[in-house]
């Protein structure tokens, strides 16, 4: 099945250092108007992303020295090499934080049910609720801070970062511990000429977690 050992060496070093590029940790890439490649993140909204860039470049050279190295089955093995290497970063980290991992590395945020509420409750009060889902996989106590950012700008003016004007909140999770964070905050807007009169949002609430001088955007 496989003609040529250099040529699949020259594949495996290729390919693994193309995951170990695309891995989005500590900090988690946003994809929210990005330019994606086969799973990888070539461009954000700061612009090019050079490190994507590369790894699919890499990725592309290990699917060329794959085809180079084998007598038959190219198209399956190529088809399966894409498949793993779509999967295969989100296996690691998980594999990472359910062993290895200690403090802030150990916590997972499930962004995509997480949500926050926005309402107006009187012309200078801004209330807002959110809700995060978090998990911490070390068998020990974390105990970290929570801010919020904006993961691309709006028109209508900042909106969960608002919630920084209460925090950071604390929060402690116990080891092994599954838990939904809720966080409320009465904001005066009163000296903010620009920012959002309400609204929901849901799934992909980004926030910062601080312990110290380590800190993870997620």
């Amino acid at each position: 099945m496989f003609k040529n050992k250099t040529f699949l060496y020259l594949f495996i070093i290729f390919f693994f250092a193309s995951i170990a590029l695309n891995i989005p940790f500590p900090n988690k890439t946003l994809y929210r108007e990005t330019v994606i490649l086969l799973n990888i993140p070539i461009k954000t909204l700061n612009g090019l992303n050079y490190v994507g860039i590369t790894s699919f470049l890499l990725l592309i050279a290990s699917l060329y020295f794959l085809v180079k190295s084998l007598n038959k089955y190219y198209v399956r093995f190529v088809v399966i090499t894409i498949i793993v290497a779509s999967f295969l970063p989100s296996i690691v980290i998980n594999l990472y934080q359910k062993t290895f991992a200690t403090g802030i590395y150990s916590i997972s945020y499930k962004d995509s049910e997480s949500r926050c509420n926005f309402d107006m409750i009187n012309e200078e009060t801004l209330h807002g609720e959110c809700d995060l889902p978090l998990k911490n996989y070390s068998k020990n106590d974390v105990q970290f801070s929570i801010e919020f950012y904006e993961s691309s700008p709006s028109k209508y003016g900042p909106k969960v970062s608002l919630m920084n004007k209460k925090g950071p909140y604390k929060v402690r999770l116990k080891g092994k511990e599954s838990k939904v964070v809720q966080i409320e905050a009465d904001i005066d807007v009163s000296k903010i000429k620009k920012h959002s009169d309400g609204g929901a949002m849901t799934g992909s609430v980004p926030i910062i977690i601080r312990s110290g001088e380590k800190s993870r955007k997620l």
